[in-house]
């Protein structure tokens, strides 16, 4: 249940990316859509995380440490870069448009976004039982 939550969580953080930020286009007009492809790049966008973050890190540290953290925020424009390119091979109405500003925006926004959500939205571990 914890992952279709986060998952829905991603979902409205793209949403409002898309809101927001003029480089990043949802091109769908109809609201079932709208729904599956943000929940279709949710998924995307996850599994680029969950799969190429931690291996980015451990390439990198040396740049994690010389820039003390501030490449991440290279990498997680990347990332929403290639959440995109990969949306489009599986023709999903989601476009980032360039790198600066739209990626690295749109990342920051999903990732503040994100964690004020998962903030907020109880996981079940929080009980003090």
């Amino acid at each position: 249940m914890g992952i279709l939550i986060r998952l829905v969580i991603t979902a409205v953080s793209l949403w409002i990316a898309t809101i927001l930020i003029d480089g990043i286009a949802l091109t769908t007009d109809s609201l079932p859509g709208k729904v599956g492809t943000l929940l279709a790049v949710a998924v995307i966008f996850g599994l680029v995380n969950g799969i190429l973050r931690p291996i980015i890190k451990s390439i990198g540290c040396g740049f994690y440490v010389l820039t003390l953290g501030l490449i991440a925020i290279v990498v997680n424009g990347l990332l929403f870069l290639l959440t995109s390119w990969i949306a489009g091979q599986f023709d999903l109405p989601f476009h980032v448009d360039d790198f600066w500003p739209s990626a690295v925006l749109g990342a920051l926004l999903v990732g503040v976004v994100s964690w004020l959500l998962n903030a907020l939205v109880p996981d079940g571990r929080d009980s003090n039982d």
